[in-house]
């Protein structure tokens, strides 16, 4: 390998990296800022949090990487345009191609890594973390009792106290409605003081009340609730256990989430997908003859009355129109229910379709957007994160929205998968190659004096063309 193309190489992995590290972050803090809500206030360790910021990062990984590619390349041939290098490079005989060749070698490199994380780690990344993800909300609030406050996390129990002592242990004016009978208010606790603390094993939170009573309505198992008085007890010290196993962190099987499409490799998602469409056109096969046998080769014969067919009467008339509406509502009945069903299983079909073509479009993406970079960053002559960032973001906004009007296109079959999925490549590769020649021949397309001077020789042109007239 020539010294100039380590270098070139050299100048264009710091850019990437550092570009994708940032990426990663904002769409990591924009992430953690949606699910903010589940996350907080349940007691989750470092671990937990870590293993799950983990999942998330590698999870963005499929759309943070083609920005730093576009990033990066813009940064890096505008550091050599800025610093007149390109040009040196030119004058000693290169060609721009001939001068990208090392870095698009790289990158194809990079894409075919793409493919590969996607295909094979990705399905891995989105297995862990929606069943991370599952298990952190379905986790209950850590514990926290709050005076004059009623709290309902705990199941069957509406507690309230008073006051809390700054120990956070110690209670005052406590009040309990015991619902575990799912009978209403049948059982009720008033203390003057309590303590609270928790058992070894962190399972049960353990209450223990001080002087005060319990009310308990009588109830009846034929009757239910009798008009008698309820039952008072008058107690000097009560313990209560509160089970406490709904609040802690669990793991669920991640064998429950597996057979969702994206948690499945190329080969799983085209199995899965010709499988399923087997079985559909066997349904609508199955539906089809149903139709037929049940519904349209059905004769309605008229009864008869002493040799005489009724339909020669209104009374048997009406019996006749009566069957045959009953007989067209059945069948409506059964076409709306199976073509929900069709519908259904039509769309898991086109999901995992979308999903294959997603795992193609991701490298090319990255291959695409180096494309556009390389020779915007030729032409601006301008490196740093100061107009790079600026050009890169516009463009790649172009390309998510395009990527989002794509699939939901897809989606509502308003466009074929095929379509829908390489909408963006489709529109931004003439624009690639439009501003590969356009650096090519060194075109000053984003040059302000170029424009200023062709508006110029315009208005000049428009001048002398009055006074001639």
């Amino acid at each position: 390998m020539k010294a100039l193309h380590k270098y070139i190489i050299k100048s264009f992995i710091g850019p990437l990296a550092l570009t994708l590290v940032i990426a990663l972050f904002i769409l990591l803090m924009q992430f953690l800022w949606k699910y903010i809500d589940d996350l907080v206030g349940k007691g989750l360790s470092w671990f937990v949090i870590g293993k799950f910021m983990l999942w998330v990062t590698l999870y963005l990984v499929p759309l943070a990487l083609p920005m730093a590619m576009l990033l990066a390349s813009i940064m890096t041939f505008g550091n050599l345009a800025e610093n007149y290098e390109l040009v040196a490079m030119k004058s000693s005989g290169l060609s721009l191609p001939r001068i990208i060749a090392p870095l698009a070698s790289l990158v194809l490199l990079i894409s075919i890594g793409a493919f590969l994380f996607a295909n094979y780690c990705l399905p891995v990344v989105n297995l862990k973390m929606n069943s991370l993800l599952w298990d952190i909300q379905n986790t209950k609030p850590a514990l926290n009792l709050q005076p004059s406050v009623f709290y309902n996390g705990i199941n069957g129990y509406s507690i309230r106290i008073g006051e809390k002592d700054p120990d956070q242990e110690t209670m005052h004016n406590i009040l309990i409605y015991d619902h575990t009978a799912n009978m209403g208010n049948v059982k009720v606790v008033i203390a003057k003081s309590g303590k609270m603390t928790m058992s070894s094993d962190q399972r049960y939170m353990i209450f223990t009340m001080y002087n005060g009573n319990s009310y308990e309505e009588m109830t009846d198992n034929n009757q239910g609730r009798i008009s008698h008085p309820m039952l008072e007890n008058h107690f000097q010290e009560q313990t209560v256990y509160f089970d406490l196993s709904s609040f802690r962190f669990s793991r669920t099987k991640e064998d429950l989430f597996k057979s969702d499409y994206q948690m499945m490799d190329f080969r799983q998602l085209s199995n899965s997908a010709d499988s399923i469409k087997l079985s559909l056109g066997k349904e609508q096969d199955r539906f089809s003859k149903e139709i037929t046998n049940g519904f349209l080769n059905v004769r309605i014969y008229p009864r008869h009355n002493a040799g005489i067919p009724l339909y020669n009467s209104i009374q048997g008339k009406m019996v006749l129109v009566e069957a045959a509406i009953n007989t067209v509502r059945n069948a409506k009945q059964l076409v709306d229910q199976s073509s929900a069903q069709f519908d259904i299983t039509s769309q898991s079909v086109l999901l995992r379709r979308l999903e294959m073509e997603r795992k193609l479009t991701f490298p090319f993406a990255c291959f695409l957007l180096f494309f556009i970079g390389a020779p915007l960053g030729a032409i601006i002559r301008k490196g740093g994160l100061g107009m790079p960032v600026v050009v890169a973001s516009l463009f790649f906004v172009l390309y998510y929205v395009l990527s989002i009007i794509g699939m939901k296109s897809a989606r509502e079959e308003v466009m074929t998968v095929f379509t829908g999925s390489w909408l963006p490549s489709f529109i931004l590769t003439p624009i690639a190659v439009f501003l590969t020649y356009k650096a090519s021949v060194d075109s000053a397309i984003f040059d302000r004096d170029a424009y200023l001077n062709f508006f110029k020789k315009v208005r000049g042109f428009l001048h002398l063309s009055g006074l001639q007239n």
